[in-house]
C-alpha cells in the first residue's frame, strides 16, 4: 500500500512515515505545494496525507487538482487548522476524513486503514477470489482454508493485483507501487520477474489456479484464464 505525505513539519513527517512504515506501508514524502503537485500528478496512491498550510501553496487547491483529475486516492486532512469551514470546504471538495493536529500516530492509522478499506475494499477486511481469501488487517493469506506463507513484497504483490483484478498492470506500475516513485528509473525490472515467479509458486503448490498472466511486452494481469 502507497501513501503520500504531504507536510512541511519535518519532524512530523518523519515521525508519520516512521509509524507507517512499521505498519508496512510505502511512503512517499513532500514538503511544499510543487513537490506535491508534481508527486499526486505522476503517481497513484492507495492514500494521501494532506496538510492544508503548505509553502508555495494551498492544500485545499491540490485536492481541487486531485478530483478535477478524477483521481480516487483517498485523502485524509491533517491541519492544525481546527476550523469547521476547513473541515466543511475539504469534505465538499472530496476528502474522505479530517483529523485536526496534534493527533496520535495510533488514530492516524486507524484512519488510514479504513479510508483504503472503503475505497479499495468495500468497508470490509477480508477480499475473496475464489479459494484465495486475503485478510488485510490481519495481513494473513488462505488458500483452500489453509494459510500461506508469504513474503512481505509477496503479500503486497498478492494484494495489488487482487484490487486490480482482470486489469493489465505494467511492469513500471508494479515496481512504482512497491518499491516507489525512484524504482521509474531502473534499467530493468528483473526483481519484479523473480518476485512473481516465486508468488505463482508458492500458490500453485499450495493448490490455487494459476491466476497470474504475463502479458507480452506490457505486463501482467490477474484473472481467470
Amino acid at each position: 500500500m502507497k501513501i503520500l505525505i504531504i507536510e512541511d513539519e519535518k519532524l512530523l513527517s518523519d515521525s508519520i512515515a516512521g509509524y507507517l512504515k512499521q505498519e508496512d506501508y510505502l511512503c512517499d514524502v513532500a514538503d511544499n505545494y510543487k513537490v506535491a503537485l508534481e508527486k499526486i500528478e505522476l503517481y497513484d496512491y492507495e492514500c494521501i496525507l494532506l496538510d492544508i498550510t503548505l509553502p508555495g501553496g494551498n492544500g485545499l487547491d491540490l485536492l481541487k487538482e486531485l478530483r478535477a483529475n478524477n483521481k480516487s486516492d483517498g485523502v485524509l486532512m491533517i491541519s492544525a487548522r481546527n476550523s469547521l469551514e476547513d473541515k466543511i470546504t475539504g469534505l465538499k471538495l472530496g476528502a474522505d476524513d479530517y483529523l485536526p493536529k496534534p493527533f496520535h500516530l495510533s488514530e492516524l492509522g486507524a484512519r488510514v486503514a479504513a479510508i483504503i478499506r472503503r475505497k479499495k475494499f468495500e468497508g470490509g477486511n477480508l477480499i475473496t477470489f475464489h479459494e484465495i481469501i486475503i485478510d488485510t488487517q490481519a495481513r494473513m493469506v488462505m488458500v483452500n482454508n489453509k494459510p500461506l506463507e508469504l513474503t512481505r513484497k509477496e503479500y503486497q504483490l498478492l494484494l495489488y493485483f487482487s484490487y486490480n483484478k482482470c486489469r493489465v498492470i505494467s511492469r513500471n506500475a508494479i515496481a512504482e507501487h512497491l518499491w516507489g516513485d525512484g524504482m521509474d528509473m531502473a534499467d530493468n525490472y528483473d526483481f519484479i520477474y523473480t518476485h512473481i515467479k516465486n508468488l505463482r509458486k508458492k500458490m500453485t503448490s499450495a493448490g490455487c489456479d494459476d491466476y497470474i498472466q504475463s502479458v507480452y511486452g506490457v505486463g501482467y494481469k490477474f484473472c481467470e484464464k
